[in-house]
């Protein structure tokens, strides 16, 4: 499946959420559940909104990552909402531990705060 058509479904949330699940990880799954509900998402408006953080604020070598697990991995769809995913997770506890909550995007937008 190409990338686009992966974004593309990540930003539905009841998609979103079927394809969270489909990865069997469960203690991802209650991650983004806890994360969710920090800021009154259901875990497939947090998923397609991880997508889209991603692909407004990831680096080039965290673009780099994604393109390298992805043709490594045996389900590249399962890989990119994976990496997505972790990032946004990171990000979120990179803002939580950040002094007054502040935003990380740095005026990129895309993020919570904004």
């Amino acid at each position: 499946m190409m990338l686009s058509n992966v974004l593309a479904q990540l930003s539905d949330d009841s998609s979103a959420a079927i394809a969270l699940v489909a990865l069997g990880d469960l203690v991802l799954l209650a991650q983004v559940q806890a994360a969710g509900e920090e800021y009154d998402e259901t875990p497939g408006e947090y998923v397609s909104g991880a997508a889209r953080r991603f692909a407004a604020g990831a680096s080039s070598e965290e673009w780099l990552a994604l393109m390298t697990a992805l043709e490594k991995a045996d389900d590249p769809s399962h890989a990119c909402l994976d990496k997505m995913v972790r990032w946004s997770l990171k990000r979120d506890a990179e803002v939580h531990a950040a002094p007054a909550h502040t935003c990380l995007c740095k005026g990129e937008g895309a993020c919570h705060d904004s």
